[in-house]
């Protein structure tokens, strides 16, 4: 048998906290979107400049909804203390008022600006794939749905981050004459930002999650988040590599 396949016992006795955290890494080491093939091209450099601009311009509906569904999550707080520690990650992707923060959307326009996409059709999202857009919105129902706790699991993908923030970084820039150094600075500044808000939210699962039903919701949470940034690469890949682009979705220059 796998050893990452587990048996849903909802009604089982509690693991401990750290049965629970050794669940959680396992989904990340069987299913973080590292492993997928589009992933393992483009860091690769096996794509070209058309095939990467639609990478960036899709993920930038994954980015745009992260604030979304970090605000749809604080109006559902009443704990003062974990809406202002929970604000800082819309202040990390929206900036900040005044611009004291130029915040991690505009570091990932200035990506997408390299590589040659307008802004404002980036903005406007209409050439994105409609299965990127139904998974990023996907994500955002089910943080507004789930229980507190299992909502905060869900952002655990953060946990396994910054090992794909450092090869996409360091492989695109040797791989693509395209891709320059300023245009990276989205994934350094998720370096430090993405430990940050993952050890935070570990604690805070391994401190709230204490019956076996919600743990085993946090577990699925997790897998969950994994299902929706697979199912982009899937997509992408589809639409990019087999040449399957729907209708109205951004198409590469020959």
């Amino acid at each position: 048998m796998n050893e990452h396949v587990r048996v849903f016992q909802p009604d089982g006795p509690a693991m401990s906290p750290d049965e629970l955290e050794a669940a959680i890494r396992a989904v990340g080491a069987e299913r973080y979107h590292d492993k997928h093939e589009f992933h393992k091209l483009m860091h690769g450099g096996k794509l070209n400049k058309g095939q990467v601009a639609a990478w960036a311009l899709n993920r930038y509906v994954y980015q745009e909804a992260i604030p979304r569904k970090d605000a749809a999550f604080m109006s559902r707080v009443h704990d003062r203390a974990l809406r202002r520690e929970w604000i800082h990650r819309i202040h990390d992707h929206d900036g900040m008022v005044p611009a004291e923060e130029e915040g991690g959307l505009e570091r990932w326009l200035r990506l997408t600006d390299g590589l040659g996409l307008d802004r404002d059709y980036v903005t406007s999202m209409e050439g994105a794939l409609p299965a990127t857009r139904f998974a990023c919105e996907a994500y955002v129902r089910f943080v507004v749905e789930q229980p507190l706790v299992v909502a905060v699991a869900s952002s655990l993908t953060e946990l396994f981050a910054p090992s794909i923030h450092r090869e996409r970084i360091s492989g695109m820039l040797e791989r693509y004459d395209f891709i320059n150094d300023p245009e990276m600075e989205y994934g350094r500044r998720r370096l430090n930002q993405a430990p940050r808000d993952a050890n935070f939210a570990l604690q805070f699962v391994r401190d709230h999650a204490k019956t076996r039903d919600l743990q085993e919701g946090c577990i699925n949470a997790v897998r969950f988040k994994c299902n929706v940034l697979w199912a982009m690469l899937d997509a992408l890949h589809l639409a990019y590599v087999q040449g399957m682009i729907p209708p109205g979705a951004y198409q590469p220059e020959a």
